[in-house]
């Protein structure tokens, strides 16, 4: 998969943005942020690529990073569930031919749909928008989906509408993942996501208090602007370059301790290397408790006791499944 990386407003609208080994093909594209690359977002990708491939066309998505409510309402704007390097794998192992990730900023924020969808047919090829029922772009969302069908009509492409993917009775939609992911429910989140939730980061210097209970922990040090899980204990994957391992993560503030900064700690079972400074990627499967107060430091030794078996049996399970 070829990425491209623009403003979609540098040079004249006749430049192409394309890479050479692209030049001079005819694309479908769908445009949106994409955050997650979730089921619904798999369910319009998997319609753009079949709609591509019977029109000999390439199929390409165009994302936006930063966030456009992190330009348009910096006090609204959500925090992220993929980052953009994340999102390109994704994109790639669905098939796409090429992404484009444009940098959304207050010029491009004030572009009328005419100027957007004129920079994306000569800039990109794009001759076919694939988009859901309730999707608009431009200023001010303008361009609605009987505003683009007019405007396709006059430059020269078509419009195809994909219905909606609903799931548990619900539209799947990033927010809602979110939602889910703030009260602890790994489990539900993932069912909409198609795969466990991912998040990862740099292990860091903690208190080391897990160490000398004998659950020595990784402190994992993330990216402020990604949804971390609500405050609990979870059973998860971590993964040390190609290498996984069973694990057992608490999310909150260690409040047998001192309530402090809310931090990630993740205890590897088995395993027992010194990785600080490595990166550390989580896939979160299930949650297993609430975090707690405990009265005293034994029976708090004992209750992690308990969530590494509770972890090892639901991971195990899961291994054997698959």
């Amino acid at each position: 998969m070829h990425v491209i990386a623009d403003s979609l407003l540098r040079g004249g609208p006749g430049q192409s943005l394309l890479p050479s080994a692209l030049a001079g093909r005819l694309s479908l594209v769908t445009v949106g942020v994409f955050d997650g690359i979730h089921l619904g977002h798999q369910h319009l990708i998997a319609q753009l690529i079949k709609l591509a491939r019977q029109r000999g066309w390439l199929a390409g998505v165009i994302t936006f990073y930063p966030h456009p409510a992190a330009v348009l309402t910096p006090h609204e704007s959500p925090l992220y569930l993929t980052t953009p390097g994340e999102k390109v794998l994704l994109l790639d192992r669905l098939g796409v031919d090429w992404t484009a990730i444009l940098a959304f900023n207050p010029q491009m924020a004030v572009l009328s749909p005419t100027d957007f969808m004129l920079r994306l047919y000569h800039q990109l090829g794009m001759r076919g928008l694939c988009a859901s029922d309730d999707f608009a772009l431009g200023h001010h969302r303008s361009g609605d989906l009987l505003t683009l069908q007019a405007l396709g009509q006059k430059i020269g492409f078509e419009v195809y509408v994909v219905p909606p993917l609903n799931i548990s009775s619900g539209r799947v939609s990033s927010s809602r993942i979110r939602a889910c992911l703030k009260e602890g429910d790994v489990e539900t989140a993932a069912y909409l996501l198609g795969r466990p939730y991912r998040l990862a980061g740099e292990v860091v210097h903690g208190a080391k208090r897990g160490r000398r209970m004998g659950f020595p922990t990784a402190n994992l040090a993330v990216n402020s602007d990604r949804v971390v899980p609500g405050n609990g204990v979870y059973a998860t994957w971590a993964y040390l370059g190609d290498e996984r391992y069973l694990s057992v993560t608490n999310v909150g503030t260690r409040p047998s301790f001192d309530n402090g900064v809310r931090s990630i700690e993740v205890h590897l079972l088995e395993f027992s290397d010194d990785i600080y400074g490595y990166d550390l990627a989580l896939e979160f499967v299930a949650r297993l408790r609430s975090e707690a107060r405990f009265a005293d430091l034994q029976t708090l030794i004992a209750q992690i006791a308990q969530d590494v078996m509770a972890a090892r049996q639901i991971l195990s399970a899961g291994q054997n499944e698959v």
